[in-house]
Order: C-alpha cells, then sequence, then structure tokens
C-alpha cells in the first residue's frame, strides 16, 4: 500500500513540474525582414511537409501523420 501512495506522489510531483516548466516561445519579428524570413521559413517547411505526404506510401503508419494540415493533390 505504502509503495502505491509513494508512486502516486511522485506522479503527482512530476505533473506538477511539468506544468511549472518555462514555455518556449518564438519572438514576434520587428522589422519587415525578419517577418519575411519568417513566411520563407513558413512556406519552406509548408513544402517540405507537402512532399514528405506525397513521397510517403500509403500503408505506412506516418502517413496519417505527415499529411495533417497538407492539401493532397488529386491522384
Amino acid at each position: 500500500m505504502s509503495r502505491v501512495l509513494i508512486l502516486a506522489g511522485l506522479l503527482g510531483v512530476a505533473a506538477c513540474a511539468s506544468a511549472c516548466a518555462v514555455p518556449i516561445y518564438e519572438p514576434e519579428p520587428t522589422s519587415v525582414h525578419q517577418w519575411e524570413r519568417r513566411q520563407q521559413a513558413a512556406e519552406r517547411q509548408y513544402a517540405e511537409r507537402q512532399r514528405l505526404c506525397r513521397i510517403t506510401q500509403d500503408d505506412d503508419p506516418r502517413k496519417e501523420e505527415l499529411c495533417r494540415g497538407v492539401e493532397r493533390e488529386n491522384d
């Protein structure tokens, strides 16, 4: 019984510690050049996701994850 309580306590501490972690965020761009670089990076990432979705086999278990949020071309 005491092992169960200790385990429950450790899980509770772990949950609190993860909730208190500092969130990671990217600051907003402040110049036109920074906005353009951010937009270009987003476009490159989306193009890469489209490419991975297109070349992944239909029976691959990662297909759904890779294609989530990507417009598929009509085959």
